[in-house]
């Protein structure tokens, strides 16, 4: 893959406004090629501007949005040959089935994979023979993700793709995108289920009004918030609340509960000079670092 290539997907700077609205703010971040890129933030961080910029929808008013090195504005008929796109809703064709719409959409996509099209209906117990009025908003979802998944494309652009599926059908989706994964395909994930993202993402980018806050692989951000320390003691928990980095003491009965930012080990050596009877350090899950960020203003 030469330079021009570089990165699978690229944000530059993009600013989007809807009069006095920004929707982006000089959003910047980038996809590697074959990663699992999640893109998380509560309805109104801008996850749907990005990606609707990305497909090439609207148009940045400041910056640039480039796939595979071209421009997602001026160049969306060669890009849109290289991706499939998964919304969180889709409207269907009341009078077709559901196997029709599904060819119609691989059809419109160029073409597709028939053979893995009908393992992803078995996989996904979807019924293709019913009309698309019949369909619930389970199985109008099961159609999108199918129909974007049976092509096979270099690039997954997927706009909470599990809205409406039941957690097996979740766990399923799971499973695809792994797969995808290993054949080398590049994703970027949009979600508020901080759950779906911990589980498939490669790295996560935090949206915050319109901007990446920050970017990077679980393990990096992590690093970035406190670790939890909880210990219970035979006596009396002891006092550790002056020593570097440690904030948020909450002592109940012989419980101690704190955060602590940086080295734990002058905390866990402070707390062992009294008998501890249980003793837990844990990093902090998706969600207490997504609720980290957005509790210093205002989302």
């Amino acid at each position: 893959m030469g330079a021009k290539d570089a990165s699978a997907v690229r944000f530059d700077r993009v600013t989007k406004r809807y009069g006095a609205t920004v929707a982006l703010d000089e959003c910047t971040f980038e996809v590697r090629p074959g990663e699992v890129y999640g893109l998380l933030g509560p309805n109104g961080a801008g996850k749907t501007t990005a990606l609707r910029t990305l497909l090439g929808l609207i148009r940045a008013d400041e910056g640039s949005v480039t796939a595979f090195g071209h421009d997602a504005w001026t160049e969306p008929v060669e890009l849109h040959r290289r991706m499939a796109y998964v919304p969180g809703e889709l409207a269907v064709w009341p009078n077709l089935s559901g196997g029709q719409i599904l060819d119609l959409l691989g059809g419109l996509a160029g073409g597709y994979d028939r053979a893995y099209r009908d393992e992803l209906i078995e996989r996904f117990n979807f019924d293709p023979a019913k009309k698309g009025r019949s369909y619930s908003k389970g199985n109008r979802q099961k159609v999108a993700v199918i129909a974007g998944l049976m092509t096979r494309a270099e690039l997954l652009v997927l706009d909470e793709p599990t809205s409406g599926l039941d957690p097996l059908m979740e766990a399923t989706f799971q499973e695809c995108l792994r797969e995808a994964k290993h054949r080398g395909q590049t994703i970027v994930l949009s979600s508020h289920i901080l759950s779906e993202v911990e589980a498939v993402c490669d790295r996560v980018g935090i949206l915050r009004a319109g901007r990446v806050i920050e970017s990077g692989t679980l393990e990096e951000l992590r690093h970035l918030a406190a670790l939890t320390v909880e210990a219970r003691f035979a006596g009396e928990a002891p006092d550790v609340s002056g020593l570097p980095g440690v904030e948020d003491v909450n002592v109940l009965d012989h419980t101690i509960r704190l955060q602590v930012r940086g080295e734990v080990d002058a905390v866990v050596k402070a707390l062992s000079a009294t008998e501890i009877t249980y003793l837990q350090v844990r990093e902090p899950s998706l969600e207490e670092l997504f609720h980290a960020y957005y509790d210093e203003g205002d989302a």
